[in-house]
C-alpha cells in the first residue's frame, strides 16, 4: 500500500482540553507516526504519515474522538514524512 503523510490543523476550541494527549493516546491504535503540537494562533497542528489507509482511519478517529466536537474547522495538505518512529507531542 501507499505511503501518505497528510499536515491537519484544527480550529475551535482545540487547546485547553487535552486534545493533544487524546490524539497521542488515539495514535497508539493505529500504523501512524508523527506529533501533533499547539499552535501560537489558538490551533492545533498534526502531522500523520502511514499507509493511506491508517492515516484516513487515525484522522477520523481524531475528527470523531470525545474532542472532534470542539474542532470548527480542519484543513489538511500533503507533507513531508517527519522523522521518527513513533507519535509524540510537540512543544
Amino acid at each position: 500500500m501507499a505511503q501518505r503523510t497528510v499536515l491537519v490543523r484544527y480550529e475551535g476550541r482545540v487547546q485547553g482540553v487535552g486534545f493533544r494527549a487524546t490524539t497521542r493516546g488515539l495514535a497508539g491504535g493505529f500504523a501512524v507516526r508523527g506529533w501533533v503540537k499547539n499552535e501560537a494562533d489558538g490551533s492545533v497542528s498534526l502531522i500523520a504519515t502511514g499507509e493511506s489507509g491508517e492515516v484516513e482511519a487515525f484522522l477520523a478517529a481524531v475528527r470523531g474522538g470525545p474532542l472532534g466536537h470542539h474542532v470548527t474547522r480542519e484543513t489538511r495538505e500533503d507533507a513531508l514524512a517527519p522523522p521518527g518512529t513513533g507519535f509524540d507531542i510537540r512543544y
